[in-house]
């Protein structure tokens, strides 16, 4: 029987590392208790943001920098300023117990490498034979890798100094020759742990022969996390956020009116991903729930709270609406065409011109001879797909307008009740709904609404159906 778990810690959690000592790695646990887990570590909030480019407003990182290919060296500056930026964050750790000098050596070393080696591709590909675009991938992950491999050395450091029989488990790839799998990587570094006697402390970022940014991009950690649950055969993974997983958002709905969710399933998640709160990314929710390993969300300001437990079998025993949840940023792309109706292969025409861009849709409306799609893609993506579409259907009217979509989650909404009620409660809003969109396995309820009418929505529907615990 699997005795251990697996455990991730957040960037912007480690980054209050005092918090994580206290509530997550060391607290009041003494001698064996300390053990029988493994941890994975993000990199400190923002410097992946540094490394690469900022998530959302794309401000320019090093990565990105660089990539432009001219004749600017301003990635080099950056790099200075990045390497600046971590051995100050160690020096904030100094009071926890941090060697700042072994730290930032550690930094250093791996920054400079990195500048070394941008150095040297850039004069390589100066000449002819050689091409910027297909190295890009490669420099991606290296630099990705800078941030992990800090956050896990220094929590190495510190628990090592603590008297705690920590392991630095580096699975970024730096200076290796070898080029394993994934799965090979894994059993490689964990194989010969004696997780009795020992507290590994993983990078999340793995560097393997698939490569895993050029499927996942920013979401590895949670795949490595995944991965590293399924063949160590982990009793249950744990993910410790700044917040807890609840019945909506705090900011929207207000901290006195969310609850925890405490049980809920794998098929919920993945409708929370979607909207892009993910409580796991898909991809790492696959391999946990194809082996039926359970997942808890904690809160890592609340080490006593059981947090939220993630299954492939719980439901609801009552009909009940569990979480509201919504996305902004949501663009419709609507394509009207009388010349569709009766035709069986225009839709797959269509779609075509997504899978060629990678845009995938978030929802979807159909009649007669109306195509509209909801999509969470840069302007620019869909600026280009409308004018494909076009190409492709010349006598088709296309509409492409920001809206937001707003959605009911529960494992078990089974009930006439729900979808009334939903509708009553935006009408008495005065929120206008301009699409719905209802499955026969009862999980979701999604209203497409106007992107202003956003939080009004999100409001209505917690007090109407989640605040007064409608049951029926």
């Amino acid at each position: 029987m699997p005795s251990h778990t697996v455990e991730k810690i957040g960037g912007t959690s480690m980054s209050q590392f005092d918090k994580v000592l206290d509530n997550v790695l060391v607290g009041h646990r003494k001698n064996g208790q300390l053990y029988n887990r493994i941890i994975v570590v993000s990199a400190y909030a923002g410097i992946t943001n540094e490394l690469l480019e900022h998530k959302k407003t794309q401000q320019s990182g090093i990565y990105s920098l660089f990539s432009k290919n001219n004749d600017s060296w301003a990635w080099s500056d950056a790099i200075t300023r990045v390497c600046q930026h971590m051995c100050n964050i160690n020096k904030g750790f100094e009071s926890l117990g941090l060697d700042v000098i072994q730290a930032d050596r550690f930094v250093k070393e791996r920054i400079e490498g990195a500048r070394s080696c941008l150095l040297d591709l850039t004069r390589l590909c100066s000449f002819g034979h050689f091409q910027l675009d297909e190295h890009l991938m490669t420099v991606r992950e290296m630099l990705s890798a800078i941030g992990e491999a800090h956050s896990a050395y220094n929590t190495y450091l510190i628990l090592k100094n603590k008297g705690i029989n920590a392991r630095f488990v580096d699975l970024s790839g730096w200076m290796e020759t070898e080029q394993l799998g994934f799965e090979e990587k894994i059993h490689k570094y964990f194989d010969d742990i004696d997780l009795k006697t020992e507290l590994p402390i993983a990078t999340g970022y793995t560097q393997c022969k698939e490569g895993i940014m050029g499927t996942y991009d920013r979401g590895y950690t949670e795949i490595t996390f995944s991965k590293i649950c399924v063949l160590t055969k982990a009793k249950e993974g744990v993910i410790h956020k700044e917040y807890h997983l609840s019945s909506g958002d705090p900011k929207i709905v207000g901290e006195d009116r969310v609850e925890v969710i405490g049980d809920t399933n794998y098929d919920v998640a993945d409708q929370l991903s979607d909207l892009g709160m993910e409580a796991i990314h898909p991809g790492a929710a696959k391999g946990m729930r194809r082996d039926d390993i359970p997942l808890r969300v904690k809160n890592v300001f609340e080490p006593e709270h059981p947090g939220t437990l993630i299954t492939n079998v719980y439901r609801s025993p009552e009909a009940k609406v569990e979480i509201i949840a919504g996305r902004r940023g949501v663009t419709g792309i609507e394509v009207w065409d009388q010349d569709m109706v009766g035709r069986w292969d225009h839709d797959a025409e269509l779609l075509q011109h997504f899978t060629e861009r990678k845009i995938r849709y978030l929802a979807k409306d159909t009649n007669a001879n109306t195509l509209t799609h909801y999509v969470a893609a840069p302007l620019e993506d869909i600026r280009k797909l409308s004018e494909a579409i076009q190409k492709s259907f010349p006598n088709a009217d296309i509409m492409v307008r920001k809206v937001a979509l707003v959605s009911l989650i529960g494992t078990n909404m089974a009930d006439t009740w729900v979808l009334p009620t939903a509708v009553h409660a935006l009408a008495n809003a005065g929120v206008e709904i301009l699409g719905l969109h209802k499955c026969m396995r009862q999980i979701d309820v999604q209203f497409v609404v106007e992107e202003k009418d956003f939080q009004k929505a999100i409001t209505a529907l917690h007090k109407n159906l989640v605040e007064e615990s409608l049951t029926i």
